[in-house]
């Protein structure tokens, strides 16, 4: 067979294997009707948080889950300073939606920014598993077993608080209506944590420039870049993992509400 001839044919099939690769991410990411109210659920959802995060009055609806998903990126400080043998004293929740993780030892390189980027990294599961029964399902029993290990480590009552309300919520979700409205309840502590995650970074490390942030303590100890400049870094991290998890559940999660309550009855509560 003459060269050229060979190179054509070859050159053909990588446009055909392209094409087709091209056609089944797009097949993927192409929405189901029960996907696309998805969708609009969390559009809703973020349009909610933003329109309360700070009317007056009104902000009140969202300040337990706001003290959640503290407690969530204290719980990731804890989690990665256990990580690196780290001995964890203290997980504190303050009602100005501040909050506090005492630990010795650990490397603060890795415990620093773990509380951003692992709350969003949970957020962004969360929303991933709220395309889907089951796998919400599987996520509160991670969410869970977070807030057990949150109370285990909380020293202040406000803390214990939070983490007992919110496992008493799961607790009856799963048991209500066979824990159908644990999906929507994950997606939106998951669209929640994601977005009080990307505020608190711009808030606290962008605008607020005199505020000794986790940023501020990582910028002094890498000496390379400032605190603004990591807190866009995270910003985007954290905005990146916000989309794969909606990208991710789109692709993963095709099935209709029906097979979805059909493959979460071994799970249902008895």
């Amino acid at each position: 067979m003459p060269p050229a001839l060979v190179h054509d044919t070859s050159y053909a099939h990588y446009l055909y294997a392209r094409q087709a690769v091209e056609n089944a991410a797009v097949q993927a990411l192409t929405p189901t009707h029960d996907q696309q109210i998805i969708l609009y659920i969390i559009a809703g959802y973020v349009a909610a948080i933003l329109l309360l995060w700070n009317m007056p009055i009104a902000k009140i609806i969202l300040s337990p889950f706001k003290l959640l998903t503290v407690g969530l990126h204290e719980f990731s400080h804890a989690v990665v300073g256990c990580a690196t043998c780290a001995k964890i004293e203290s997980i504190e929740i303050d009602p100005d939606e501040g909050g506090a993780t005492r630990m010795h030892g650990g490397n603060a390189l890795c415990t620093l920014p773990a509380g951003y980027l692992g709350s969003s990294l949970i957020g962004a599961l969360l929303v991933m598993c709220g395309f889907n029964i089951l796998a919400s399902k599987i996520a509160s029993i991670f969410l869970g077993t977070c807030l057990l290990l949150t109370l285990w480590w909380a020293k202040n009552w406000l803390t214990r608080g939070i983490g007992i309300l919110f496992i008493g919520i799961i607790v009856f979700l799963w048991w209500l209506a066979h824990g159908v409205g644990l999906k929507y309840f994950v997606l939106f502590v998951g669209v929640m944590s994601c977005l009080y995650c990307l505020w608190d970074i711009l808030d606290d490390l962008v605008f607020r420039k005199a505020y000794e942030s986790d940023a501020t303590k990582f910028a002094y100890m890498c000496g390379c870049l400032s605190s603004q400049s990591w807190g866009v870094i995270w910003f985007l991290i954290s905005l990146i993992f916000f989309a794969a998890g909606i990208l991710i559940g789109l692709a993963a999660f095709k099935e209709d509400q029906q097979t979805q309550e059909q493959q979460a009855k071994p799970l249902e509560w008895r």
